[in-house]
């Protein structure tokens, strides 16, 4: 059992569990591309392992299978050092025609910073303003335009494995509040595992708890909470949701919710605990579920839920959309780069796509199908419970990075929650 650089790298190559192979998307009717342009385009990423490859180039074939005569060729960089990678070829005018960025800003490989300096091209389709979904809208968009389209859609909260739960009397779902979650962790504790396990060395594996919390201690009140910061009418140091949401941390490593050694502990912990039966959950981006339920041969049910609030506070599901591709400004084939892009992200294209690597769709309606991973919280994404990933909109990565690390020296003892608050307050500027 199982996305900073707040990126993707940062976010999942920790995890090296292979991704779905033989990505085959269904057909959706597309405007085609002809005309004395290029038909050939290049597409770029980082994938982390054959799987993952496998997955990007099958988005390549079915838009090529749609239009005849096009041609797109991919490139895997090398994923340790995509951002810095991406980054110097767009700004030095020999980038990809298409490849791999995160919505937002704040991270070598955003797209927004490009959109400001003109590096990245405008997306003048119908199709893809009328399926972005207002929830992405703000990562992808500078001026009124938009530069970029997400891939899906991730929670990013807890991997869990609850028939294992329920067979030690521990009853966790997508509703039980921090306090209650708290409450049950002697009980696993007694059946010689913990509810959650945690990589405290890693700043990643920290902050995706941090932030899960904080989604409904910060933003749940206040969705425009960002927006506030950057306008410094609001501080990390200065708002009680923060606060809370450290101190909960906290409050569950002293009730023995994370396993023996969560400070020091890498990753590896994580895979370990998970595959011995030692720990029932622990902190990731969701599309891992369905990783490594692939990995495991099906021999293993998995579902993702949200981190509860603590009593007192609403549960909302922290959901990003960060991860897309962009086109190149300086692309000899701007309209054939576009309807990719509108390839990607039409109701095909992203349900396809998100079966295959276990996302959520980022149209997502309430009717739709989800996998099965995500029935627990179906309800809470059908009534709109749900905020963006917050270090999407933060400056940059140092805030991130050192919320992460934070966290592991509040767990120690070597920083309190109000030290971390104001080295995030300073890191913002």
């Amino acid at each position: 059992m199982k996305h900073t650089r707040r990126s993707r790298t940062s976010r999942l190559a920790w995890l090296a569990i292979p991704v779905a192979a033989g990505l085959t998307l269904a057909g959706c009717s597309s405007s085609g591309s002809s005309g004395k342009e290029p038909q050939t385009i290049t597409f770029a990423y980082g994938a982390t392992n054959d799987q993952d490859k496998a997955a990007y180039d099958g988005l390549a074939k079915a838009f090529e299978a749609e239009n005849k005569g096009v041609t797109i060729t991919t490139q895997n960089l090398p994923v340790q050092s995509y951002g810095t990678t991406i980054a110097t070829r767009v700004q030095g005018g020999n980038a990809p025609d298409t490849f791999f960025a995160e919505g937002g800003t704040g991270q070598a490989q955003s797209i927004l910073p490009w959109a400001k300096s003109g590096l990245v091209l405008p997306l003048d389709d119908a199709s893809i303003t009328k399926n972005m979904p207002d929830s992405a809208k703000s990562l992808y968009t500078y001026n009124g335009k938009i530069y970029g389209v997400p891939l899906g859609t991730q929670l990013n909260g807890v991997i869990y494995n609850d028939e294992l739960a329920q067979s030690i009397g521990v009853k966790i779902d997508a509703t039980t509040s921090l306090d209650d979650i708290i409450a049950q962790c002697g009980k696993a504790r007694d059946a010689g595992k913990t509810v959650y396990g945690l990589a405290g060395s890693t700043f990643q594996n920290n902050g995706i708890l941090a932030v899960a919390l904080a989604t409904s201690t910060v933003y749940g009140k206040d969705k425009d909470w960002n927006a506030k910061r950057a306008q410094n009418k609001v501080t990390f140091a200065g708002t009680k949701g923060w606060t809370t949401a450290l101190e909960s941390i906290k409050k569950m490593y002293d009730a023995g919710c994370f396993q023996d050694g969560a400070t020091s502990a890498g990753f590896d912990a994580l895979t370990n605990g998970a595959s011995s039966g030692k720990i029932l959950g622990f902190f990731a981006p969701s599309g891992a579920a369905q990783q490594i339920m692939q990995a495991a041969g099906g021999h293993v049910k998995l579902i993702a839920l949200p981190v509860g609030a603590p009593d007192g506070t609403k549960t909302y599901l922290s959901l990003s959309a960060d991860q897309g591709v962009t086109a190149s400004a300086k692309t000899q084939s701007p309209k054939l780069a576009t309807d990719f892009l509108s390839y990607i992200i039409s109701d095909k294209g992203q349900e396809a796509y998100s079966k295959e690597v276990g996302s959520i769709p980022v149209n997502v309606k309430n009717d739709s199908t989800l996998l099965p991973q995500y029935a627990s919280i179906k309800d809470e994404i059908a009534k709109n419970d749900t905020r963006g990933y917050a270090p999407t909109e933060w400056p940059n990565a140092k805030i991130y990075t050192d919320l992460g690390n934070g966290v592991q020296g509040i767990l120690t003892g070597q920083m309190t929650v109000k030290q971390v608050l104001q080295q995030m307050d300073t890191d913002w500027g």
